[in-house]
């Protein structure tokens, strides 16, 4: 259950509320996947195949076997997915993550929006060790992003529209649903990926974390 922390409207030109991707944005999942799946390459190649299905599915369909179906698809051995969630609670935070969310928690509402199952989703958020506003996965919308419902879901859940908001992605595929949306955007591109075909472009793009709070005071809520 989402458990507020009854954070204030901000008054102070940051936005009401400040949404986040978990697995990428936050989290170090790339690292998880290549252990799980025995080397880098491997594990991109896997992750690939995973975000392939996830982007064409429709309806949301179990988390948990479109990553054992990504595995089979690549080659790698049955116990893939299995050595996967055996690491789940060990997901690196990004360096700077922990710092950005308790610098921006008391003056907005902080939520999550993730490609996962809901238990798997619930288990990552806890990682970075703060009382969620929100948290919706995939699951619990019915669709993976970036199809809008997800996001939509958590402004709606926040009790904010999309203009008194503003989304940390992790992935490129994130740009697609934020711009549906109308929902400004950070792109946290760690691993230097490239952006995906046709998407739009993000209103930063950077390799770290250090950018959000300042970039954040850019968007700045719409009248209440």
């Amino acid at each position: 259950m989402d458990t507020p922390h009854h954070a204030p409207a901000t008054d102070d030109g940051a936005p009401r509320a400040v949404l986040f991707d978990l697995l990428t944005a936050l989290l170090d999942s790339w690292t998880v996947w290549n252990a799980a799946a025995g080397s880098e390459a491997q594990g991109r190649a896997w992750r690939a195949e995973y975000l392939r299905l996830t982007y064409g599915c429709g309806a949301y369909q179990p988390y948990e076997q479109l990553v054992q179906q990504a595995a089979a698809t690549v080659g790698l051995p049955a116990g893939a997915a299995q050595a996967l969630e055996d690491r789940w609670d060990s997901l690196p935070v990004w360096s700077g993550a922990r710092e950005l969310l308790a610098a921006l928690q008391p003056h907005c509402k902080l939520a999550v929006v993730t490609n996962c199952s809901r238990r798997l989703g619930a288990r990552a958020a806890d990682r970075l060790g703060i009382a969620w506003d929100v948290v919706v996965t995939s699951e619990e919308a019915g669709f993976y992003k970036p199809d809008p419902r997800p996001y939509q879901l958590a402004l709606q859940r926040l009790g904010v529209s999309a203009q008194q908001a503003a989304f940390v992605a992790g992935s490129g595929y994130d740009l697609f649903g934020t711009a549906a949306v109308g929902l400004r955007t950070y792109w946290h591109n760690r691993v230097g990926l490239p952006r995906p075909p046709g998407a739009p472009l993000a209103d930063v793009e950077a390799p770290d974390l250090a950018g959000v709070a300042g970039w954040l005071l850019t968007a700045r809520p719409a009248a209440a």
